[in-house]
C-alpha cells in the first residue's frame, strides 16, 4: 500500500483521476461539480471508514461513482447553504426590528 505524508499529497496523487471525472461530468452537461466536490463526497461517503484502501481503489471509486450521486450530494450541500442563508437573514431581520 502506498503511504502519503498528508491528505494534500494524496489529493495531488489522485487529482488526474478527479480531473478526468470532472471532464466526464462536463460531457454530460454537468458543469457545476469540480474536483474538490468529488474528493469531499468520496472522503465522506466512501473512504471514511475504509481500511487498507489502495490508490487503485481510490482511482476506481473516482471514475466509477455514478454522476447522479454526485449531483444529489451537491444539491444537498446547496440546499443546506440556502437554508443557512435564509436563517441568517431571519436572525438579522429580527435583530434589526429590535433596534
Amino acid at each position: 500500500m502506498d503511504n502519503f505524508k498528508n491528505l494534500e499529497e494524496l489529493y495531488q496523487k489522485v487529482l488526474p483521476a478527479l480531473t478526468t471525472k470532472v471532464n466526464e461530468l462536463k460531457r454530460s452537461n454537468i458543469k457545476y461539480i469540480n474536483e474538490i466536490d468529488i474528493w469531499r463526497f468520496l472522503r465522506k461517503n466512501y473512504w471514511q471508514n475504509s481500511k487498507e484502501l489502495t490508490l487503485g481503489d481510490m482511482v476506481n471509486d473516482i471514475l466509477s461513482t455514478p454522476n447522479h450521486l454526485l449531483e444529489e450530494y451537491i444539491g444537498l450541500i446547496m440546499q443546506n447553504q440556502k437554508n443557512k442563508n435564509k436563517d441568517n437573514e431571519l436572525k438579522k431581520e429580527k435583530r434589526d426590528n429590535l433596534l
